[in-house]
This record gives structure tokens, C-alpha cells and sequence, in this order.
């Protein structure tokens, strides 16, 4: 007798295995992270080197970097084997090419790139990582949001810039397992631009770090970090640990963990990891492994 598997239950954890930190702007090499959470050495970038992009998974074990910036906004597509490969640009660009955008997945086996303050658009990837034509964004578009899943089979997207010295979005909209986007929800959480988000625990989600500008002069960057329950619902902060960046990945690993990467900050640009527990505890920097970027993204595979 075949065994009975409940709705849901394989395709949020069966592409989260291993995970991808993507290239940068300024360094045109790509990390592979182990089921361990073991960051690789550099890989030669394939494609074309681009930052401030976006990336998520699809098709339950599969990943894809979108849009970015080179010289100028762009609207490429990469796909991410389930083996962890990157491939060339996608001959058939579809959507309004932009950058600072994020990404995430929904429906087990599909995602979504997200809008940004001049594009207030988004375009869902289907289960073979085929970007649709753009769908008018729901609620206030920010350049620079945060993305992840939650509950499994749904995702968010999280604050971001509206614009000037203190534009910055206290709120987060919700995407169905259907990839409809929910108008604006208010949290309480700093509002912020280029945050680090993943999911972690199976079914939760994990904002972190990011920018937060003259509204928290001198340190610019944010202090805290937000879980997200399995309904959604932005939680209050926790003191952050680690170094206060921005500009960083982030992805899921080994099913029910996460990996934050990268980044940048007062200091200079970083080569640092730092891992999420299955109960979303942050641990403390772990440096010196690929080359130091920031503007990247990450996405799990396999």
C-alpha cells in the first residue's frame, strides 16, 4: 500500500536542502551552501555578473535569480538546477526590467518577484521557472524590501524605501498560496530597506539587519531582528546578533534552517555568514569564506 502524504507536507521542505549565494556587481563569482550550512569556496559566476537582484525557488527543488542591475536595470532571468547550477541567461525576458527587488515562493512549487518603489509590479514564476507578464502591485511599493516564506506554502514581503531620509516602509503584505499579494499590514518592527529574510522551522520566517537611514542616525543600520510566525504576523525585536549590515542573501537550508550572508556597512563589505537555528536563534559571525560582496541574493535548491 502506498503511503498517505498530507497536502503540503513534501513541497515545503523538499527544495530547501541546500542553498546558492548569487553574485554581485562587483564580483562575478557564486557560494554553494552545503546541507550542513557549510559555505563553499568561490565558483566562477555564469550569466551575466549583475546587483540588486532577486531569487526564490520553484518547482520544489529548484531556484532563479531575476532582474538586477548592471549599467542600467534589466529584466534577465537564471535558472538554478536542482543540483545547484547556474544557468545562462534566459533567452525570453518577460517583466519590467528593475532592480531592488525581492522574491519568494508560494504554492510548494512556484514564487514571485516582488515590486519596487518605481515599478509597482510583480511577476509570478510557474512550478518550470517561466517568469509571467506583470501583474499591478498591491499596496505601497518600496525599492529594497525583504522576502521569505511562511506557513509552508505562502510568503511576504517586508518593509523597504519609499523615498527620502526617513522613507522607509513599516509594513509587510502577505502572498497567498495562490500568489495573490494582500494590501499593506502594519507591524511594529524598524522599518528598514535591504534586509536579510529567509524561512527557517519548517513553516516560519526571519527578518533581519538591513539599512534604516537618518532615522536612526549615526548608525544607519538596524538593531534588531523580527520572527514571523506561521500566519504571518511580524513579531517584535530581538536584539540583533552579529555585525549590523545590509545589502545581504539569505536562504533556507537542510529543510527548517537558515544562512544570512554577505553584505555591507560603515565598515566595508563582508564575507560573513551567520546561521538560523530550526527556532530562529541568529548565531554569531562566521567569516572568511567566498569573495566579500554585497547587493546579492540567495535561493535553496535540491
Amino acid at each position: 500500500m502506498f503511503p498517505i502524504i498530507p497536502a503540503n507536507s513534501a513541497t515545503g521542505a523538499s527544495g530547501n536542502s541546500e542553498g546558492i549565494f548569487g553574485w554581485s556587481g562587483s564580483a562575478d563569482v557564486t557560494n554553494l551552501v552545503s546541507n550542513a550550512g557549510v559555505v563553499a569556496t568561490d565558483v566562477t559566476g555564469v550569466g551575466t555578473n549583475r546587483g540588486s537582484y532577486g531569487a526564490c525557488e520553484y518547482g520544489g527543488d529548484k531556484g532563479i535569480f531575476g532582474f538586477g542591475w548592471i549599467a542600467t536595470r534589466t529584466a534577465i532571468t537564471n535558472l538554478v538546477s536542482n543540483a545547484g547550477v547556474v544557468a545562462s541567461d534566459q533567452a525570453a525576458v518577460t517583466g519590467t526590467a528593475r532592480n531592488s527587488v525581492a522574491a519568494c515562493s508560494f504554492g510548494g512549487d512556484k514564487g514571485i518577484f516582488g515590486q519596487r518603489q518605481s515599478y509597482a509590479v510583480t511577476n509570478l514564476v510557474s512550478n518550470t521557472g517561466v517568469i509571467a507578464s506583470d501583474v499591478t502591485g498591491v499596496g505601497t511599493a518600496a525599492t529594497a524590501p525583504g522576502a521569505c516564506e511562511y506557513g509552508e506554502d505562502k510568503g511576504i514581503f517586508l518593509s523597504g524605501s519609499t523615498g527620502g531620509a526617513f522613507g522607509y516602509l513599516a509594513a509587510s503584505n502577505l502572498v497567498s498560496n495562490t500568489g495573490v499579494v494582500a494590501s499593506d499590514t502594519s507591524f511594529t518592527a524598524i522599518a528598514r530597506s535591504s534586509p536579510a529574510a529567509c524561512g527557517y522551522g519548517g513553516d516560519k520566517g526571519i527578518m533581519t539587519y538591513g539599512y534604516t537611514g537618518e532615522q536612526f542616525y549615526p548608525d544607519y543600520f538596524a538593531t534588531e531582528t523580527n520572527l514571523i510566525s506561521n500566519v504571518g504576523v511580524v513579531g517584535t525585536g530581538i536584539s540583533l546578533v552579529g555585525t549590523a549590515r545590509s545589502s545581504v542573501g539569505a536562504t533556507q537550508y537542510d529543510s527548517d534552517k537558515g544562512i544570512i550572508g554577505f553584505g555591507s556597512n560603515h565598515g566595508g563589505t563582508w564575507n560573513m555568514t551567520n546561521l538560523v537555528s530550526n527556532a530562529g536563534v541568529i548565531a554569531s559571525d562566521t567569516t572568511g569564506v567566498g569573495t566579500a560582496r554585497n547587493s546579492i541574493a540567495a535561493c535553496s535548491f535540491n
